[in-house]
């Protein structure tokens, strides 16, 4: 069953399917160890195997005791320095593998053309901060490929872990520190995934909405990237309605106080400058009218213990419509 499961991973969310440089080190240590592992169990099965059988109680040899190698030298040594070989074998390259990602001196050089992100884990949401190009987002995450991203990773509220299966990870993010390391995209492997967009997910169990805090990784070439810099850069939300408009107002009556739709700033909800053009609403449904305005009416069943139940009066059928009229309207591509 485990050999036939193993064949069921998709390519946006799959760590046998790597797309880039940290994703094939932590492959290669992946088949390393269970090939090391197997290895054991088969010999081990040998040796119980033949064991059993060659010292078998047989018919007329009740009596017979075979000879004891209790505090034999030669067995005492074999069997402790076969372990600490196959230690040694797994310990080398883990080791390596770990200082190569940890190695974080390019994104702080006082003057760099590495890219950054800063990464902001929340109840149950993620928040992407691109501090050198000035631009914040959330929940899609938009990377240039064949090249190092860095990243800076931090928790506003209690720990996640924020872990890209197809690139690499998983890395806390914790409330007390920052945690740093790189990843990394290959061009030419990214288009195994439909529409070359990955799946990240929370690692570490934060509260009832864990298995919900997802969000999407898209890939770009470095040019196309750079627009999509330049369009968060320049966007002004306009309503083209009059139901957009009416969404408006009631957006800029009580939702601005969380959330930012301007791509230079940050709130204590998800930025959302460019939320028409993202995938899923709240992180895990189809970003669709129909999706959004259930969100709207009852975001603690649509996504349990988040913080944005109650921090707003009960909506109307009419405000919810216009709302999803708004909101949809806000694109940048």
């Amino acid at each position: 069953m485990t050999l036939f499961l193993a064949g069921c991973g998709k390519p946006f969310l799959s760590t046998l399917q790597p797309v880039g440089e940290v994703a094939d080190m932590q492959k290669s240590l992946i088949l390393l160890s269970s090939a090391i592992m197997i290895l054991v169990v088969v010999v081990v099965s040998i040796i119980f195997v033949y064991v059993v059988v060659k010292f078998r109680q047989r018919d007329g040899e009740e009596e017979r005791i075979p000879k004891q190698v209790e505090g034999s030298h030669k067995l005492e040594i074999t069997w402790t320095v076969i372990p600490i070989l196959l230690l040694l074998i797994l310990a080398v390259p883990t080791v390596s593998y770990t200082f190569q990602l940890a190695d974080v001196k390019e994104m702080e050089k006082e003057e760099t053309d590495a890219l950054v992100v800063n990464v902001t884990a929340h109840l149950y949401w993620w928040e992407f901060e691109y501090p050198n190009q000035e631009v914040v987002t959330s929940q899609d995450l938009y990377v240039p490929t064949d090249e190092k991203i860095y990243f800076n990773l931090k928790a506003s509220d209690v720990k996640h872990s924020f872990w890209i299966p197809s690139a690499g990870g998983k890395m806390d993010t914790n409330t007390d520190n920052e945690n740093k390391f790189w990843l990394e995209f290959d061009s030419k492997r990214v288009g195994q995934a439909p529409e070359e967009l990955f799946y990240g997910k929370c690692a570490e169990l934060c509260g009832p909405s864990h298995a919900l805090m997802d969000f999407k990784v898209k890939t770009l070439p470095r040019d196309e990237f750079d627009q999509w810099i330049e369009n968060m850069k320049n966007a002004e939300p306009t309503a083209e309605t009059e139901l957009a408009q009416a969404g408006e107002e009631i957006f800029e009556q009580s939702c601005i106080t969380c959330h930012a739709v301007s791509a230079d700033q940050k709130g204590v909800a998800p930025n959302l400058t460019n939320f028409g053009n993202r995938q899923m609403v709240a992180g895990h449904k189809a970003n669709t009218p129909e999706n959004l305005a259930d969100w709207l009416e009852d975001p603690e069943t649509f996504k349990p213990g988040n913080k944005m139940t109650g921090a707003y009066d009960e909506l109307k059928p009419n405000e919810i419509e216009a709302l999803v009229e708004y909101l949809s309207g806000l694109k940048v591509e």
